[in-house]
């Protein structure tokens, strides 16, 4: 194997969309993607996210446009409802198709050694 062929899975790694990389982000978007949504209660639980730090982490996927908030009322309390926008919901499983990739070319590279 040539030394660019040794280096070239790493670039994958490095072009990762670092705002889903994230680890408290990448948690966020996994439960949401295999949900419809969730409040900010169970997200954060989820997550073990301090309110704050979920806060901050959800407007950084908002602002990209990975999830939209909404706020409303169930009876007297207030609600916060997060959910994966469509294009959030394709980052996220393009996300996970390059992990997969990156993975399975690294397990071929590692038996590919162990022949070698």
């Amino acid at each position: 194997m040539t030394d660019v062929e040794d280096v070239e899975p790493f670039g994958d790694l490095a072009r990762l969309d670092k705002i889903i990389h994230e680890p408290a982000r990448l948690a966020l978007v996994t439960v949401l993607s295999v949900r419809d949504g969730a409040d900010f209660t169970f997200l954060a639980g989820a997550a073990n996210l301090s309110r704050g730090n979920l806060s901050a982490h959800l407007g950084t996927l908002e602002d990209a446009g990975i999830i939209a908030v909404t706020k409303q009322f169930a009876g007297k309390r207030p609600q916060t409802w997060v959910v994966l926008t469509e294009h959030g919901r394709k980052a996220v499983h393009d996300y996970w198709d390059r992990m997969g990739a990156w993975r399975d070319q690294l397990d071929t590279a590692a038996r590919n050694r162990l022949t070698d």
